[in-house]
């Protein structure tokens, strides 16, 4: 056991590791979860350092905690927030479902760091002084969602964007076959389609912007079970004073502090808004697969960049990866959402019990769309090639033009000319020319594949 030292806390003996900065609550619970291997993600405990620094800042101002130890857990925190000592903090995230061993967790390695630095902080009495797990977890959810799509999903977004729009802005005026139903309709231009695109993302993101920005309300303050029980009134106030300046970000004290504790309707609110932006990048993904499927037997509408063999046994064959990469992401995005609701579900009496599921599950999702949306906007839509002559060719044997000739002959004689077109595979045009009584000259004005992009009735 020289490996070891022991620690004690209220249970008794605990043999920690020597080298490790925790102490016996962490041991007991690194004991406990043997479950997944995977810790809360190093962004949540950066949150929690934050929630841990201004809470010393908030203490020190109201003349509870002295000025050497507010320094000390204030350089402390920081250090946690620049990803220092990042392998101090091995609670697995299936643990007690307030999360209460990862806030000791971090009150212990806060305590370690201050006393190798000569301040003797107990991880209780001080570093968790005025606080809870039941609030301090819940505002570091808050947090830390927060700071992901704000600094970290919404730039990707934006890039995404940007590239779309000028690929956009290339086709313009590059006429293709559009679908209902995976069927021919009418055209529509490249740039149309890929304009959908960018308004889908744009509406994804202005979801989630406004989603996050109801997060900005924590309820830390509310302590064990929302009354405020063992910190002074004015704790809250100077809290959110405190994390405002210390991050940027305009964070406010929730008013009935319960509701942060008993529930998390705003975190499961921000994973709605995840999963659909899960959503809209797969149905982007899969519109890439389909236009790009062939090269000889599908749409090759488009080629995107070849960056892998796509087979160990076919030879040339080059496949989707990105899109396919990111159609994966949604998949697990929309799963991870479901578990989300599972958890706001778990809201007993004052407490929610499924906390760190969805601290870590919300960071997951983020760090994972932001991944597939670079990488989408970077390795697929940035330079794929189009086939003109492919959906050049396809627009001028599309039956289905027949369509801008209802107003002048009837839906009834433009079904016939349609049918008469497919089944004897003749230009749709050469067989409205003999059926319809019209010219030559207006059926082609008629059914001008671009001018058919623009609406309205020719």
């Amino acid at each position: 056991m020289s490996d070891y030292r022991i620690e004690t806390d209220s249970l008794g003996d605990v043999h920690v590791p020597v080298g490790a900065l925790w102490g016996a609550q962490t041991q007991r619970a690194v004991n406990n979860f043997p479950v997944s291997g995977q810790p809360m993600p190093p962004a949540f405990i950066s949150a929690v350092a934050l929630v841990k620094q201004a809470a010393a800042e908030a203490n020190t101002s109201l003349g509870l905690l002295d000025n050497n130890r507010c320094d000390a857990i204030t350089d402390a925190c920081q250090a946690l927030v620049r990803g220092e000592f990042a392998d101090q903090f091995p609670v697995d995230r299936f643990q007690t479902g307030s999360g209460t061993s990862t806030n000791m967790n971090v009150n212990e390695v806060i305590a370690a760091i201050t006393a190798s630095k000569g301040v003797e902080v107990h991880p209780n009495d001080h570093v968790n002084m005025s606080q809870s797990s039941n609030d301090v977890i819940p505002t570091a959810i808050h947090v830390s969602s927060v700071i992901g799509v704000t600094e970290r999903l919404i730039p990707a977004l934006t890039h995404l964007r940007g590239i779309i729009y000028e690929r956009e802005a290339f086709f313009s005026a590059q006429v293709k076959t559009g679908r209902t139903h995976l069927m021919d309709a009418m055209p529509i231009t490249l740039g149309q389609e890929l304009r959908t695109w960018r308004e889908q993302i744009l509406l994804a993101e202005k979801r989630l912007e406004a989603t996050a920005a109801d997060l900005l309300s924590v309820p830390q303050g509310g302590t064990a079970v929302g009354t405020g029980v063992n910190a002074l009134p004015e704790f809250s106030s100077q809290f959110v004073k405190f994390l405002k300046a210390n991050t940027g970000y305009s964070f406010r004290s929730m008013e009935h502090k319960f509701v942060g504790l008993s529930s998390v309707d705003g975190p499961v609110a921000l994973s709605a808004q995840l999963r659909g932006l899960g959503i809209v990048l797969t149905k982007i993904a899969n519109d890439l697969r389909w236009m790009n499927s062939g090269p000889i037997h599908g749409l090759a509408e488009i080629s995107l960049p070849a960056l892998q063999p796509g087979s160990s046994i076919m030879p040339g064959k080059v496949n989707p990866v990105i899109p396919e990469s990111v159609a994966m992401v949604g998949a697990q995005v929309m799963g991870l959402d479901s578990a989300n609701a599972i958890a706001g579900q778990s809201g007993n009496f004052q407490l929610n019990v499924m906390l760190p599921l969805i601290g870590g599950n919300l960071l997951d999702m983020i760090g994972l769309l932001g991944n597939a949306t670079s990488m989408l906007a970077d390795k697929a839509i940035r330079d794929f090639t189009v086939n003109t002559e492919t959906l050049d060719a396809s627009v001028g044997r599309n039956p289905v033009l027949v369509t801008a000739l209802n107003p002048e002959i009837g839906y009834s004689l433009a079904a016939d000319i349609a049918k008469e077109a497919y089944k004897t595979g003749r230009p749709v045009i050469d067989v409205a020319e003999e059926r319809s009584g019209l010219s030559r000259e207006r059926l082609e004005d008629l059914m001008d594949p671009l001018k058919l992009t623009r609406g309205g009735i020719t």
